[in-house]
Formats: structure tokens, C-alpha cells, sequence
């Protein structure tokens, strides 16, 4: 739940944050208590892992079925490795970049529109290096 107390860099820092340590743990109840009720999320791993013909997921309950489902398809050599944040105070958007001291991973960028300290809309877009493991199926095992 948000913290109406914190201002909007600490809410903010706290998404970058919070997220990514969800994320880490495959705390899918972490993770959704980062969401509006109303959020959506935009990824071409919809289509792939719904079988949908829309990369959208609409809804905290549709988002958690989805991240269910994210969690437990994510492939070995998905890696975290992550610099700063940019943000305007309401929109954060950071890169996992294909370079990581530790070799290449997965390339995204993240965009999250944040409202009242919770995420509103999500979206994820994807490097050449992402593509080429969904498209080999490295994302579905």
C-alpha cells in the first residue's frame, strides 16, 4: 500500500527499489503491493506467455496471474544488473542493459507511471538479445 507520508522522490526511490528486490525474491505478493488496483502492463511477454494477440495486462488481479506466471518462466541467465534511475517525479524508467560486469543478460528497459506511490502503468521493452530469447523459447522453459 502506498505511503501518503513519503514524497514523491522517496516514493519513487522506494518502486526502484521494492520492485527489483520482488522481482529477485519471485515475491509475487511484494510485488503486486507495488500496483494500483487499476494498473496496466504493457510487454511483449503477454502475447508470449498468455498466448494473447495484445501485450496488455489490465488489472491488479489479471497483473497477478500474469507475474505468476513471469516468475516462474524466467530463464536462468536472467540477471539484474542495473545502474540510476531517471524520473520527472510522477514517471521512473531505468535500463538493464545487455553489458553487466557480469557478462550479457537480458535487455530492458523499464517505464513505470507512478500514482500515489504505486505503480499505474508498466511498461517493459525489450533488446535484441530479450527477443532472441523469446523467440528461441528460453523464456518458456
Amino acid at each position: 500500500m502506498s505511503n501518503p507520508t513519503r514524497s514523491k522522490q522517496e516514493q519513487i526511490k522506494h518502486i526502484f527499489t521494492a520492485w527489483d528486490d520482488a522481482l529477485g525474491a519471485k515475491d509475487l505478493d511484494g510485488a503486486m503491493k507495488l500496483y494500483h488496483p487499476d494498473a496496466t502492463l504493457e510487454s511483449p511477454l503477454v502475447c508470449h506467455l498468455l498466448g494473447s494477440r495484445e501485450g496488455i495486462v489490465r488489472g491488479r488481479d489479471n497483473l497477478r496471474a500474469f507475474v505468476e506466471k513471469v516468475f516462474a518462466h524466467q530463464p536462468e541467465n536472467r540477471r539484474r544488473f542495473r545502474a540510476r534511475y531517471l524520473t520527472d517525479g510522477s514517471r521512473i524508467t531505468w535500463e538493464y542493459p545487455r553489458r553487466s560486469p557480469d557478462g550479457d543478460q537480458m535487455d530492458i528497459v523499464e517505464v513505470m507511471e507512478v500514482r500515489d506511490g504505486l505503480i499505474a502503468h508498466h511498461r517493459v521493452y525489450w533488446g535484441w538479445v530479450s527477443v532472441g530469447m523469446l523467440t528461441s523459447g528460453e523464456h518458456s522453459r
